[in-house]
C-alpha cells in the first residue's frame, strides 16, 4: 500500500508569489497534509506567510499544520500544529488544541525519543529532517516504528526521487526535492506516480 503524501513548504518562501506555486504542486498530486514551515521568521512575518497558505492547502483538501504555534493555528483556522520541541512543548500544545486539532511531533532522532513522544497521545510521529538531504538512519527508525506501533509514522525524505522507498511509513513527507526542481508541480507529479505504480 502506497503512503499518503505530506508536503513541507520551504523555510524561506516569498509570501507574494509562493501561494501560486504551492497551489500548482497541490493540484499535481494528492497530498493529505501540508506543514507551513516557520524557519527563522518572526511572529508577524510567519502569520503573513501562513494565512494564505492555510487557505490554499485546505482548498486542495489538505490538513494544514502550523509549526510550533497553537495560538496562530487557532487564529488562522488551521487543522493542527506540528511540534518540533520536546515533551514539554508537545504537552503544552496538546493542552491548547486537543481534541479539535491534529498534533504531530518530530523529528524523533532515537527509538527512546520516539517512544517518549508516542506516549503523549500525538496523532503522528515524524522521522527525518524537515529539509536538506535524505537520512538513512531516520528511514530505519520510521520502518521500525511503523511495524511496531499504531501511531502513524511520517518519513521525511527531503531528497526523495521517484525511486524512493517509504519503508512502510503511513506518510511520506516531501520537501527539498520538490522546491528545488525547475518545475515543482512536475516533480511532485512524478513522485506521486512512482509511488502509486503497480
Amino acid at each position: 500500500m502506497s503512503p499518503q503524501l505530506y508536503l513541507i513548504t520551504p523555510d524561506v518562501a516569498d509570501p507574494a508569489s509562493f501561494a501560486q506555486t504551492l497551489l500548482a504542486v497541490l493540484n499535481s498530486a494528492a497530498f493529505s497534509a501540508l506543514l507551513v514551515r516557520r524557519g527563522k521568521l518572526d511572529d508577524a512575518a510567519y502569520a503573513k506567510l501562513a494565512a494564505p497558505l492555510v487557505s490554499v492547502g485546505q482548498s486542495a483538501g489538505c490538513a494544514v499544520l502550523i509549526e510550533d504555534d497553537a495560538v496562530l493555528a487557532k487564529r488562522l483556522g488551521a487543522d493542527g500544529v506540528h511540534v518540533t520541541g520536546g515533551p514539554a512543548a508537545v504537552k503544552a500544545v496538546l493542552a491548547a488544541v486537543k481534541p479539535a486539532m491534529i498534533v504531530g511531533t518530530g523529528p524523533a532522532p532515537t527509538r527512546h525519543d520516539a517512544m517518549t513522544a508516542g506516549e503523549l497521545d500525538v496523532d503522528y510521529l515524524f522521522f527525518g529532517p524537515l529539509e536538506g538531504s535524505s537520512d538513512a538512519a531516520a528511514a530505519d527508525l520510521a520502518e521500525w516504528w511503523a511495524a511496531t506501533f499504531e501511531i502513524p509514522a511520517v518519513l521525511s525524505d527531503p531528497g526523495a526521487t521517484p525511486a524512493v522507498d517509504p519503508r512502510g511509513a503511513e506518510f511520506l513527507a516531501l520537501s527539498s526535492s520538490i522546491w528545488s526542481a525547475p518545475d515543482p508541480a512536475a516533480a511532485a507529479s512524478a513522485l506521486s506516480a512512482a509511488l502509486t505504480a503497480p
